[in-house]
C-alpha cells in the first residue's frame, strides 16, 4: 500500500499579505546579487574574550580594515589595520593574528590553485609600530606564524621554507620538491579535495619542530585538460589525479628540528603498505606528535603518539568500521594530555573523552542524533560546546554539556539553522542563524545561558525588499519510500490550485553524508526554485538513504553500490508524488549537479516510465573515472568490486533512455572531469539517442563567472519550459 506522509514539521509562511507581493523574481536579479544578505566576515575572537576583530570593505574607497568590536556593547573600538595607512600595500584580502596578537599577516594578490589553495603575496603587520614586512618575493602558500610569533613557514614550489622575523632571513628546509613528483608539506591534489586541507605542516609549541608530511606522486598517473583561452593554440594543465584503483601518492610523515638542524623521517613499529595521513598535530608537549594513519579502505584508522625525543611511537585508539571511518580534525588535547574525540562508533557521532593513554573516560554525549559541529572546551567552566540535530535531523542548534556528560544545556531557542562562534574564553557567543523564512541574523549570545544580548546583523533590508516579491512557502514533511521516512520540502506556486494539476520538477544532490532538505536561508538554487515556482511548476526535494545527520546505519546502506538505494528512492518519492491529485504525472523532471548529476541521469533511464525530462550538470557518469580516496571510501577498488561500480553507472543504461535529457560539463573541471560527458556522449550517439548538451569553455566545477552562471540558468529554465512546461496552463487532474 503507497503511503504518504504529509504531516508537516514545519509549515512556514513566508508571509500572510499576499496582496503586498506583486513583483516576480528574475533571473537577473538572482545572479546579479539582488537578493544577497548580508554577513560579517573573517570574524576573530580576541585572546582577551573581550573583542572580536571583523574585515571589512569599504566599496567607495576600495580600502580594506580590520576592526576591533567589544562583545558587550558591538560598539567599534579601533581601527586596528588599514590598507589606506601602508604605502606599500594598497588593499588586502585575509588576515591572521600571531598567537600573542602583537602580529598580524596580510594577505594580498591571492589567487586559487584548486578548491581549497591559493597562492598569494603575504606581510607582516606589526601591530605597535605599523613596520611591514613582506614573506616573499614570490607567490606562496600557507604561511604560518610560529607559536612564539618569529617565525613564519611556508610552502613554495613543493617546498617548505621558515622566514625568521628577527633576523630577516629565510631557511630553506626541504630540498626535493619537483612539480608532479615530490611535495613537502603542502597536500595534492586528491587529499585537498576529499580530506579538506592544504597545510600538511604544523608547528611545535615550542617553535623549534615542524612535522610535515611529504607526497610522493611520482606514481600517480596524470590528467590533462586543454586550456582554450583567448590565445591562437590551446594550452594544457597537467596535474596527478589518482583514480579508483590506481597509485596514490606514497606519503611519509618527517619532524625538522631547528635546534639540531636536521630532519627525522618517522618510522612506526607498524608495516602500512598502501596508507592515507589525514591529520597531524602537535600535543601540548612540544616533543610529542599526534599522527593519523588510515588505510586505503578508510576503514581501519589510527592515532599514534610519537616522542621525539626517543623516536618511539605507540598505538592510542583504534577505530574500525564495516564501512569506513569518518575522518574529523575535532581531536583536542587538554591540560593532563587527555584528548577529546569523536566518532560514529555507536552508530550516531558523539563526542568522547579519552585518557592520554587511549582508555576511554566516557562518551561526553549520547542518543539517536548526530554532533555535527564540535566548537570547543573551556577548562573554567569545564563544559564542552558543540552543534547537533538533536532538534530534528533538519534543524541544527547549539548545546553546552560537561566533560562529564553531565548538565546539557539547549543554548539557541529559534527553530532552524544555529551556528556559533565563540569568544576566546568562552563567555561570549556570536549565533548565526536562519531558517527557510528567516534570512541569516547574526546576534551575541550569553554563552552561558544562551540568551541574546544584542542583534548584530538581522538583514531587515532584505526582508523588506523580498515583502514585495511573490513568494512561496517552503514545506517541511516526510515521505515513506522503500521503508524509511524520508525528509522532503515542497515549494507550490503562490496562486496554488489543489483542483489543478501541475508539473512536477525535483532537485537532489544525494551524495553520502549530504543533505539539501535542511531548515536554513535560501541558496541562489531556491530563488531558482521560487521563480520555477512563480511559472507554474511544483518543486520537490527529498533525502533519501545515503544522505546524512540521521545515523549511520542510514549513511552507509549505499556503500559498495552507489547509486543503487539512492535512485530507488528517488524513482520511489516520483512515483508516490506523482499520485497526488495535484500533480501531472506525465510531467516529472528532475535535476542535479555532480552527484546530483550522476543521480538525474540514472533516474531518467532507469526510471524511464516515471521522468519526462533530467538535467544532469557536472556528472560523474562512471565512478571508474574519479577520485580514488573519496570513490574507495564508499565503493571499495573496481578491482575487486567491478559490478558496484559498472551495475549502476548511466553509460551501462543509455538504451533505457525516452525521454528529454539535458548534459552540461565546464571543459576546466579538475573535479569532475569532462572525460565523464564526453564518455556518456558517445555511448548515447552509439544508442542513438537524441539528446541536448552544452560545454563551457575553461570553466570548473562549479561553472561561473562573468555571464556564466545566468546563461546556464537561462538554458536550464528553457529547457524545462520546453519538456514540461508545455501544458503549463494546467487543466483539472
Amino acid at each position: 500500500m503507497k503511503y504518504l506522509k504529509l504531516s508537516l514539521q514545519v509549515c512556514l509562511l513566508f508571509t500572510s499579505v499576499l496582496f503586498a507581493q506583486t513583483k516576480n523574481i528574475s533571473l537577473e536579479e538572482i545572479w546579479d546579487g539582488s537578493f544577497s544578505a548580508e554577513h560579517m566576515d573573517v570574524l576573530h575572537s580576541m585572546a582577551n574574550g573581550k573583542q572580536y576583530s571583523v574585515f571589512n570593505f569599504d566599496r567607495n574607497t576600495y580600502a580594506t580594515t580590520i576592526d576591533i568590536y567589544n562583545y558587550e556593547t558591538l560598539e567599534k573600538v579601533k581601527t586596528l589595520v588599514d590598507s589606506r595607512s601602508i604605502p606599500d600595500l594598497r588593499y588586502f584580502s585575509d588576515y591572521k593574528f600571531s598567537e600573542d596578537e602583537t602580529k598580524v599577516l596580510l594577505a594580498t594578490n591571492e589567487e586559487s590553485v584548486y578548491r581549497r589553495s591559493v597562492l598569494g603575496h603575504y606581510f607582516v603587520y606589526t601591530i605597535s609600530d605599523g613596520s611591514l614586512i613582506k614573506v616573499s618575493e614570490e607567490k606562496i602558500q600557507e604561511p604560518t606564524f610560529s607559536p612564539d610569533g618569529t617565525k613564519i613557514a611556508y610552502g613554495y614550489e613543493n617546498n617548505l621554507f621558515v622566514k625568521d622575523l628577527v633576523s630577516g632571513e629565510t631557511q630553506q628546509i626541504t630540498f626535493d620538491g619537483e612539480k608532479n613528483k615530490i611535495i613537502n608539506g603542502i597536500t595534492d591534489w586528491v587529499y585537498e579535495e576529499e580530506f579538506a586541507f592544504v597545510r600538511a605542516f604544523d608547528w611545535n609549541a615550542d617553535s623549534d619542530k615542524i612535522a610535515y608530511i611529504k607526497f610522493d606522486e611520482t606514481d600517480v598517473p596524470e590528467f590533462s585538460m586543454d586550456i582554450y583561452g583567448k590565445a591562437l593554440y590551446q594550452t594544457q594543465q597537467v596535474f596527478k589525479y589518482p583514480k579508483p584503483g590506481e597509485a596514490n601518492s606514497k606519503v611519509s610523515l618527517h619532524i625538522y628540528d631547528f635546534t639540531a638542524d636536521k630532519t627525522l623521517e618517522v618510522n612506526l613499529d607498524k608495516n602500512y603498505e598502501d596508507f592515507y595521513i589525514p591529520c597531524i598535530k602537535w600535543t601540548n608537549d612540544s616533543d610529542i606528535l599526534s599522527a593519523q594513519y588510515l588505510n586505503r579502505g578508510q576503514n581501519n584508522l589510527d592515532l599514534w603518539m610519537i616522542h621525539t625525543d626517543d623516536n618511539t611511537s605507540h598505538i592510542v585508539l583504534e577505530e574500525r568500521d564495516n564501512a569506513y571511518v569518518a575522518i574529523s580534525d575535532d581531536l583536542t588535547f587538554l591540560e593532563d594530555n587527555s584528548f577529546i574525540w569523536t566518532s560514529e562508533q555507536d552508530g550516531y557521532n558523539h563526542i568522547y573523552h579519552y585518557t592520554e593513554s587511549g582508555k576511554l573516560i566516557n562518551q561526553v554525549t549520547t542518543g539517536s542524533w548526530e554532533v555535527t559541529n564540535y566548537y570547543g572546551y573551556d577548562k573554567k567552566t569545564n563544559r564542552i560546546f558543540y552543534q547537533s540535530v538533536e532538534n530534528g535531523s533538519i534543524n541544527r542548534d547549539v548545546y553546552s554539556v560537561k566533560l562529564n556528560g553531565r548538565g546539557k544545556t539547549r543554548l539557541t531557542k529559534t527553530e532552524g539553522t544555529n551556528d556559533a562562534a565563540f569568544s576566546a574564553d568562552f563567555s561570549f557567543f556570536i549565533n548565526t542563524f536562519s531558517s527557510a523564512t528567516t534570512p541569516p541574523r547574526y546576534t551575541l549570545n550569553n554563552a552561558k545561558s544562551g540568551d541574546v544580548i544584542k542583534n548584530i546583523v538581522i538583514n531587515e533590508e532584505l526582508e523588506a525588499k523580498l515583502s514585495n516579491y511573490i513568494i512561496s512557502t517552503k514545506e517541511f514533511s516526510t515521505i515513506q519510500i522503500n521503508g524509511n521516512n524520508l525528509n522532503m520540502w515542497m515549494i507550490k506556486p503562490a496562486d496554488f490550485d489543489e483542483n489543478k494539476a501541475y508539473p512536477l520538477f525535483m532537485y537532489q544532490y544525494s551524495g553520502p553524508g549530504s543533505q539539501e532538505v535542511v531548515n536554513k536561508w535560501h541558496s541562489a538554487n531556491d530563488y531558482w526554485f521560487e521563480y520555477l515556482a512563480q511559472k507554474g511548476y511544483i518543486v520537490a526535494c527529498v533525502d533519501g538513504r545515503g544522505t546524512g545527520f540521521k545515523g549511520s546505519e542510514f549513511k552507509k546502506i549505499t556503500q559498495n553500490e552507489l547509486g543503487k538505494y539512492e535512485v530507488e528512492d528517488q524513482i520511489g518519492a516520483a512515483k508516490l508524488l506523482g499520485d497526488l491529485p495535484y500533480v501531472d504525472a506525465s510531467r516529472i523532471g528532475i535535476f542535479g549537479w555532480s552527484f546530483g548529476g550522476f543521480m538525474s541521469s540514472n533516474c531518467l533511464f532507469k526510471g524511464n516510465d516515471i521522468f519526462k525530462m533530467a538535467i544532469a550538470v557536472a556528472p560523474v557518469t562512471s565512478w571508474r573515472f574519479y577520485d580514488s580516496v573519496y570513490t574507495e571510501r564508499y565503493m571499495g577498488v573496481p578491482q575487486t568490486n567491478a559490478s558496484g561500480y559498472d551495475n549502476n553507472s548511466p553509460l551501462n543504461h543509455v538504451e533505457k533512455l525516452k525521454g528529454d535529457f539535458l548534459l552540461i560539463h565546464g571543459s576546466g573541471d579538475d573535479n569532475v572531469h569532462v572525460q565523464n560527458t564526453m564518455r556518456l556522449v558517445e555511448a548515447l550517439v552509439q544508442a542513438d539517442k537524441q539528446f541536448d548538451w552544452a560545454i563551457y569553455p575553461d570553466k570548473d566545477h562549479g561553472i561561473y563567472g562573468g555571464n556564466t552562471r545566468l546563461h546556464l540558468y537561462k538554458k536550464m529554465t528553457n529547457f524545462i519550459d520546453a519538456k514540461l512546461g508545455d501544458k503549463i496552463e494546467t487543466a483539472n487532474k
